[in-house]
C-alpha cells in the first residue's frame, strides 16, 4: 500500500463533544449539583440564621412592647415607641450628629487620606516608616484610642492645652470634650487620627493596581501630574474611593465605643449618637422596647443605604469589571 492510500485507510478522528447546555442535562444531574451547592451554603446560612436574622427580629418584636429586659415581654405598646422616636429630640439629634459626621468623615477625612495615598505612592524615602505610622492608630482599638485622647485632651492639665500654651496659645485651648460647642469637632478630631490611615492603606491599595504605563503615555503627551491625575489616577480608583465611602459612613452611623469611652455621649447629648442612645434606653434605664426601636431604625437606615449603594454604584463597578475582563480576552 502506498502511503496516500494508508492515509485514506485511517479512520477520520472523532469530533469532540462539548458539553451539553445546563437545561439539557439530565434532571437527575442537575438536582444532584444544586443538592450539592446547597449543602455547602447550608452551615453558612444556618450561622446567619442564628445571629443575623434571630436577633433583627426577635428586635423588631421587643420593640413593639414596653419592656424592662425582665421576664417575658407582654405590655403590648403597639406602634409607641417609633412614634416617640420621632417626637424624641434626643433621636433627632442622633440624626442630626450622624450626618454631620458622615459629612466630615466624606468631606475632610477621605480626601486627606487620598492625598496621603498618593503622597507615599511616590518614591519617597522612609515611605514604608510612613506607611507603618499613619495606619498604627488604626490597629489600637477604638477603647485605648478613647483613654489616650481623654487623657490628651483633659481641661487645663492634658497635653493638648499644655503645647497649646507653650506656643502662646492659651486662648485656643479649652474644655474640648467638655464643651458644648467644642465636643463634635474635637471628636472628629479623634476619629479623623484613628481612621484615616485604614482608608488611606485602601487607596494606596488602589494606586498601585493602577498599570505604570498610562501614566508614562500621558506624561510623553505632554499631561502635567495634575492632568494626569484628574484623567487616570481618579476614574481608576473610583472604585476603591466608592468603598471607602461606604464603609466610612456605615462606621459614622455604628459609631459607640469612641463616644462612650471619651464623652458618654456628653455634655447634655451634644456628641450622642444612636449606638450610645440605645446603650442608654437599653443597658442604663432598661427601656429594652424603646431601645430595641432605635435598633431597628439603625438597621433600616443602614439597610437603606446598602441597597442604594448596591443598586446604583456596586453594579455599575461590577459590570464594568466585567466589560474589561471580556475585552481583554
Amino acid at each position: 500500500m502506498t502511503s496516500t492510500q494508508i492515509k485514506e485507510a485511517r479512520p477520520a478522528p472523532a469530533k469532540e463533544q462539548a458539553d451539553p447546555p445546563a437545561n439539557r442535562r439530565p434532571l437527575a444531574l442537575r438536582v444532584r449539583d444544586w443538592l450539592t451547592a446547597f449543602s455547602f451554603t447550608v452551615p453558612a446560612l444556618v450561622l446567619f440564621a442564628l445571629f443575623v436574622l434571630t436577633p433583627i427580629l426577635y428586635a423588631l418584636y421587643v420593640s413593639f412592647f414596653n419592656w424592662g429586659g425582665f421576664g417575658a415581654p407582654s405590655d403590648f405598646a403597639g406602634g409607641d415607641n417609633y412614634s416617640r422616636l420621632l417626637d424624641d429630640p434626643v433621636f433627632l439629634g442622633d440624626l442630626w450628629r450622624g450626618l454631620l459626621l458622615v459629612l466630615l468623615s466624606v468631606g475632610l477625612q477621605l480626601p486627606f487620606a487620598l492625598a496621603m495615598a498618593v503622597l507615599l505612592n511616590q518614591k519617597v524615602r522612609g515611605r514604608a516608616v510612613y506607611r507603618m505610622l499613619f495606619f498604627a492608630p488604626y490597629v489600637l482599638s477604638e477603647v485605648i484610642t478613647g483613654v489616650l485622647f481623654a487623657m490628651i485632651f483633659a481641661p487645663d492639665e492634658g497635653l493638648a492645652d499644655r503645647v497649646l500654651g507653650a506656643v502662646g496659645l492659651d486662648h485656643v485651648g479649652g474644655l474640648w470634650f467638655a464643651d458644648q460647642d467644642w465636643v463634635l469637632p474635637t471628636l472628629f478630631l479623634v476619629m479623623m487620627w484613628k481612621y484615616f490611615g485604614f482608608h488611606m492603606m485602601l487607596y494606596l491599595a488602589g494606586l498601585q493596581g493602577i498599570p505604570a504605563e498610562l501614566h508614562e503615555a500621558a506624561r510623553i503627551d505632554g499631561a502635567n501630574a495634575w492632568q494626569r491625575f484628574r484623567a487616570i489616577t481618579l476614574p481608576l480608583l473610583g472604585p476603591t474611593i466608592r468603598i471607602s465611602v461606604f464603609l466610612s459612613v456605615i462606621g459614622a452611623i455604628q459609631l459607640f465605643d469612641l463616644v462612650w469611652v471619651t464623652t458618654q455621649g456628653g455634655p447634655d447629648h451634644h456628641s450622642e449618637t444612636m449606638a450610645v442612645t440605645l446603650f442608654q434606653f437599653g443597658f442604663k434605664r432598661y427601656q429594652i422596647g424603646y431601645a430595641s426601636a432605635i435598633s431597628i431604625a439603625m438597621f433600616l437606615i443602614s439597610l437603606v443605604f446598602a441597597l442604594a449603594y448596591q443598586r446604583f454604584v456596586l453594579r455599575r463597578d461590577t459590570e464594568g469589571a466585567l466589560t474589561t475582563m471580556r475585552g481583554n480576552r
